[in-house]
């Protein structure tokens, strides 16, 4: 070895002395050290560990040979660092992986005496259970340092027992586990300990279960998770990588980071901020590097301030170290080049000296030491020439940090605001009139604004001015104020939401926006305030269908098969949340009516969808699967069951209010049982999973309910069964329906459910839509279902006298063209078979032309009508408005939608609209 090295590890370590003197085998090539100058692999840890254990039974001797390797390692990581033969980054990680491999090779020793007692922990779903290590802080990282405790939390899978003859739940098991992994790394013996182990991160802290289980970590975390806790969840790694481990893992990821811009993470990253500023100050800690100020957590502040804030939004910034974010954070120009190149050139600084400190006496501290003998040590190690020098270069580092952390997420001025308080609440009187100043007088001196705590009325003040200010900015400021002061009263309790406004002027400005484009968007939130979360952080970008079924299927996958509240809460949020992002996207991005259309459509589907597969989940739990109608069992993979869409569903034309038509059809085996300990019927099995569907769907909760939905187009309307066979239902459209319901068949679509049964469905459809009809009767039929619908739904005598027109149900409106759409399916599909393909009546209007069957210039016209007529009942909805509009103002659309229904539906239909 050389001896000058050597020297300089003793000179860094009164600890290297002490393990040296104990070990005097250090100084020769042995298995666990080959050469200081190579870098340890995580592989060559690995085998280093299980090499030390190897054969070992007995717990003592296991303890005394992990303490032993864990010296030779330390004084091999303290000599590389004394001699500059490693850096920072390498250090930290392959300390990181030795903490690993103890910790794996621990929990495989502890769990063999007390599966021998107990047997092995089997959750009620079958699995054997394992436990689930989570390494937070420092080691979560991947970032050791030299003498570092590391922070765990112990986590299983799923509730169940063990099956020895003594006979203890999982988690009992799994906390006896625990312990055990416990004092075999922390406990401290003649030859001193592996790691010390801290415990208090987990739920509740100290007192608290030792291990806790995936759902109810879910629900801690979702229900009392504070804001220091999405702090620390940041580097929160499983050690021990499984299935299990990884789903957990991605269960935490959306309370640490939200979905979009987190605002109202700047108010509570501020609130620690001050609480760290206060510590520095009064615990008079300048002299310790970690907590002092201008130290290494301070830059680890200032970094995860960011991933909290923008994490969710950019996805690079969910890395657990602190480096690699710091370059993420100049990529995405958080922060500026020099800033990161000042922080990481402090922390990696703060780190060497963080491990010449600890490397004194293997201790964890980040003090600076006192005595003569030791700070000389340490500047020796650095390489200064003396104390005086290293303060000076430390303190320069220091100030760097400080500056960065003092000017991060600064308050806003209050002084800019109370100057100009005055001056825009006269501006806001001058354009309102005298019921809308009353309103604002009644708010600020009702009995709720009393009521409040004195936290909240001082927010509500401080943000009252920015609220006054994007309202006076807009088109509409009376119509703004009047529709956003029930939002703010809802809120008003919730300061959370006030905070992420008064961060985000331009979700403000937005939000002010939208109130003066729709009423309706402003009711769902002063109802729903929780939809504000997701309203103020929208990119306003039309949701994807992948992204949907992703983050409803993560929503509803741990939540238990008999939490049915839950669910429906899940499924009604859901739903509100992304129409009201298609609503945000066709407001602001103007997004194209077929794209909106086809976005709300996608909500419903998935919507269905994930009810659907609840309900049969829910029914096959308590009375086992059906046979399908060939006598194969059915899963939850092969359901044979299917949801057939009709109307506005089935022709993907959803609007903002609509209701879902639907039918369901089976394909199972009605007389046969099913499998399970309470057997029922084939035809018992899907009535039940069509009824538990629809009180998932259409149950009136706290949340509103998902959709309403009608089921009167079943075979036999109302008087129907709810389910009906593929066959019952084929019998039924062949020889009993009427043509009214093969009109109705034209706008059906499969829309949930097995594929394979959908796929039948479709080729029943065709089959049935494309018989040959006497279009004569056709056309008498469509006209009298056309009369009757005019008679009961369209406007008033009088009204088309006042110039009124119903967009929907009047002459020339939407119905008349979504009829000549299924005239043309019914008429002529018989000849021209692909007229049978579409169930959309843009799609079936473009065949037309395609077949020959009407003129390019016919359809055309056609789609365009029908496309204005749809887009202004899209804006009518969002305003909360009625579907009746000025008859004069469509005139020359009713006109060409009248022509091309006297040619091809009513010779004798009369043009006289002005005087309907």
């Amino acid at each position: 070895m050389n001896a000058a090295q050597l020297q300089k590890t003793l000179r860094a370590s009164q600890y290297a002395e002490q393990v040296l003197a104990n070990h005097q085998s250090l100084l020769e090539q042995d298995y666990a050290i080959d050469q200081f100058q190579a870098a340890l692999s995580r592989e060559y840890i690995d085998q280093l560990v299980q090499h030390c254990i190897l054969n070992i039974i007995d717990e003592a001797a296991w303890m005394r040979a992990m303490r032993i390797l864990r010296a030779r390692l330390m004084f091999r990581w303290i000599w590389q660092d004394a001699n500059q033969l490693t850096d920072v980054i390498t250090l930290t990680r392959e300390l990181s992986d030795f903490a690993d491999a103890c910790i794996c090779a621990a929990k495989d020793f502890a769990r063999m005496p007390i599966a021998a007692k107990y047997g092995q922990p089997i959750a009620y779903n079958g699995k054997v259970q394992d436990l689930i290590v989570i390494a937070m802080g420092k080691l979560g990282a991947q970032e050791l340092n030299l003498s570092s405790d590391i922070d765990l939390i112990f986590a299983f899978d799923e509730q169940g027992e063990t099956d020895g003859r003594k006979c203890i739940d999982v988690q009992q098991f799994c906390i006896l586990w625990g312990q055990k992994l416990i004092h075999l790394l922390d406990q401290i013996t003649a030859d001193g300990f592996v790691f010390r182990v801290d415990m208090r991160l987990r739920p509740w802290g100290d007192g608290s279960a030792l291990a806790i289980s995936h759902v109810a970590l879910e629900k801690y975390l979702s229900q009392h998770g504070r804001e220091w806790e999405r702090y620390a969840w940041i580097k929160a790694r499983v050690v021990n990588p499984s299935p299990e481990g990884d789903a957990l893992l991605d269960m935490t990821r959306p309370f640490v980071f939200r979905k979009y811009v987190d605002y109202s993470a700047f108010e509570a990253m501020r609130e620690m901020k001050t609480m760290i500023e206060r510590e520095v100050q009064r615990r008079n800690i300048e002299d310790d590097i970690k907590l002092g100020a201008g130290g290494i957590r301070e830059v680890e502040f200032i970094v995860q301030v960011f991933q909290l804030i923008y994490g969710g939004a950019k996805l690079e910034l969910q890395d657990r170290q602190c480096l690699v974010n710091l370059n993420h954070l100049d990529d995405a120009e958080l922060l500026d080049e020099q800033a990161v190149q000042d922080l990481e050139d402090a922390y990696l600084f703060l780190r060497r000296v963080e491990h010449a400190i600890q490397a004194l006496n293997d201790q964890q501290t980040q003090s600076l030491p006192t005595e003569p003998d030791l700070r000389q040590r340490m500047v020796e190690t650095l390489g200064f020439a003396d104390w005086s020098d290293f303060m000076t270069v430390l303190n320069q580092k220091r100030a760097k940090v400080i500056y960065q952390f003092e000017h991060l997420i600064k308050e806003n001025e209050p002084e800019t605001q109370v100057e100009s308080f005055v001056q825009l609440e006269k501006k806001l009187n001058d354009v309102l009139d005298d019921a809308a100043k009353n309103l604002v007088h009644e708010f600020w001196h009702g009995h709720a604004l009393k009521k409040l705590p004195a936290k909240a009325i001082q927010r509500l003040k401080t943000f009252w001015p920015y609220l006054i200010e994007a309202i006076l900015e807009s088109a509409k400021p009376q119509m703004a104020l009047l529709r956003l002061m029930p939002l703010v009263e809802s809120v008003m309790r919730r300061t959370v939401y006030l905070v992420m406004l008064i961060e985000s002027k331009g979700a403000l400005q937005r939000l002010v926006k939208m109130a003066t484009v729709s009423p309706w968007i402003c009711e769902e939130l002063s109802q729903y305030p929780v939809l504000l979360d997701e309203f103020l952080s929208m990119d306003f970008e039309l949701p994807k269908r992948q992204d949907l079924e992703d983050s409803l299927r993560q929503q509803l996958l741990r939540i238990e098969i008999d939490q049915v509240e839950d669910q429906m809460r899940v499924l009604r949020l859901f739903k509100k949340s992304n129409v009201l992002a298609v609503a945000a996207s066709d407001v602001l991005a103007e997004s194209p009516l077929m794209k909106v259309s086809d976005a709300l459509t996608d909500i419903a589907e998935v919507s269905v969808n994930a009810a659907l597969h609840l309900a049969y989940q829910m029914v096959a739990k308590r009375h086992g699967f059906p046979l399908d109608a060939e006598g194969k069992r059915c899963s939850i993979e092969h359901t044979a069951f299917a949801v057939i869409g009709y109307g506005k569903v089935g022709g993907i034309e959803l609007g903002y209010g609509s209701d879902l038509d639907l039918v369901f059809i089976h394909f199972m085996g009605e007389q046969a049982d099913t499998d399970g300990l309470k057997p029922i019927s084939g035809f018992e099995f899907a009535m039940r999973v069509a009824q538990k569907f629809m009180s998932l769907m259409t149950t009136q909760t706290l949340d509103g309910r998902v959709y309403e939905v009608d089921t009167r187009l079943r075979p036999s309307g109302e008087a129907g069964l709810l389910v009906t066979s593929l066959k019952a239902f084929e019998q039924y459209q062949l020889k009993s329906a009427w043509l009214w319901e093969h009109q109705a068949l034209v706008r059906a679509r499969p829309i949930a459910g097995e594929l394979s049964l959908r796929q039948k469905f479709e080729i029943l459809r065709r089959n049935i839509l494309i018989q040959p009809r006497d279009e004569n009767y056709v056309r008498a039929e469509v006209l009298k279902m056309r009369q009757k619908m005019k008679d009961h739904l369209g406007s008033s005598k009088a009204q088309k006298k006042d110039g009124i027109f119903h967009l929907k149900q009047d002459t020339g409106g939407i119905v008349d063209i979504e009829f000549m759409a299924q005239y043309a399916v019914l008429a002529w599909s018989g000849t021209n078979k692909d007229l049978a393909h579409f169930s959309d009546n843009v799609r079936i209007l473009e065949d037309t032309a395609k077949s020959g069957c009407l003129s390019s210039d016919d359809a055309t016209a056609l789609i365009q009508a029908y496309l204005s007529e749809r887009a202004e009942s899209h804006r009518l909805a969002l305003a909360n408005q009625s579907m009746q509009v000025s008859a004069s103002d469509w005139h020359d659309t009713r006109m060409t939608v009248c022509k091309l229904w006297q040619r091809l539906i009513d010779p004798s239909a009369s043009f006289a609209l002005d005087s309907e």
